[in-house]
């Protein structure tokens, strides 16, 4: 009976097992590399690992596979005949023969355990990995990648297996994902889609969604020299003169080494009280800027400024030096055309 129990176990950690090889498989192809490279590059180790994941997607792919397989193997040779041997007492009470306990301890058994290994062991799985692919990549590729490392040459010697047989029937293996379409297949098809009149595009914004991916930051970013900014210790008082006179929203800050350190929105001053107008604006006020390189694409850098609210990001260059700043309605800009309200910087 102990035994019995432990086949539970087994077949509870083996059904998890099994779960986790199904999610990293789907949750490597399904995740987009845009959406985990600006983590990555901000210093995240999972999300590294998971780019490096997606760049050796053969090898990972085969991993999960060798994973499966083993799971399901172990649930055959182990699970089953502990709950077989834990409903035959069961089933004898019952007055069936022998052969009769047999048939219907081995039908129940199958039942239940292809269940249980089909709804737990891969449905599920498979559709988490796919509502919420980036977040699944993020937790299940770098263990499986780890895990790859380690069975290495069994899955190099599998895969060049399976690779031989592939070009056999000509077919080329691929060692990276790619789960979308390249520029150019999408400039096509709204080109198409244009001509067809199925898709208008009059005011140019899709034409100009094609040249921002092309775009850097430095390309839109504003000279540090052309920037209108205070130091730390501004006033309210000097930031609504400001606003009057050249029509700003945002404002960055420096200090006495003249670095920008944060900026200030126009509402941070509004609530302010009239016997708070002419001192320091208080720390707490000021918000804080994120960097990003000049090298950075301009939609990663929208895609990192939106990740954490910030409206400005200071602009650095290869060697560390700060050029620039980057505003969030030049970015928008560059999509949609002028924009036209009370804070657009002229």
């Amino acid at each position: 009976m102990t035994d019995s129990y432990a086949g539970l176990w087994a077949f509870l950690f083996l059904l998890l097992g099994n779960g986790f090889f199904v999610g990293a498989e789907f949750a490597l192809i399904s995740a987009k590399r845009a959406q985990i490279e600006p983590r990555a590059e901000a210093g995240s180790r999972p999300a590294q690992l998971t780019i490096k994941g997606m760049e050796r997607v053969s090898l990972l792919l085969a991993t999960a596979q060798l994973g499966v397989t083993i799971c399901s193997l172990l649930i055959l040779l182990i699970v089953e005949p502990s709950i077989h041997h834990l409903l035959e007492p069961v089933l004898l009470s019952t007055g069936l023969s022998e052969n009769g306990v047999a048939t219907v301890a081995f039908t129940i058994t199958l039942v239940l355990v292809s269940f249980l290994h089909v709804v737990v062991g891969e449905m599920v799985p498979k559709n988490i990995s796919f509502s919420i692919p980036e977040r699944a990549a993020l937790v299940l590729v770098p263990i499986l990648f780890g895990l790859a490392i380690l069975v290495k040459p069994i899955v190099i010697a599998l895969n060049a297996t399976a690779n031989g047989i592939l070009r056999i029937f000509g077919v080329r293996a691929k060692d990276e994902a790619n789960s979308a379409f390249t520029l150019d297949q999408v400039e096509d098809i709204v080109e198409h889609s244009t001509r067809e009149g199925v898709l208008s595009d009059a005011s140019g914004t899709i034409s100009n969604t094609f040249e921002f991916t092309e775009k850097k930051v430095r390309d839109v970013a504003v000279k540090v020299s052309d920037v209108v900014s205070f130091p730390e210790s501004v006033t309210p008082r000097e930031i609504e003169v400001a606003v009057s006179k050249v029509g700003f929203s945002r404002y960055p800050l420096t200090d006495e080494d003249g670095d920008l350190i944060g900026y200030l929105h126009l509402k941070d001053v509004l609530d302010l009280d009239l016997d708070e107008m002419d001192d320091p604006m208080p720390i707490k006020r000021i918000r804080s800027l994120i960097s990003v390189p000049d090298s950075m694409e301009l939609e990663d850098a929208l895609a990192s400024m939106r990740r954490v609210g910030a409206h400005l990001a200071r602009v650095f260059n290869r060697g560390g030096k700060v050029t620039g700043v980057l505003f969030l309605e030049d970015i928008l800009e560059e999509l949609v055309g002028e924009v036209q309200d009370a804070t657009k910087r002229d």
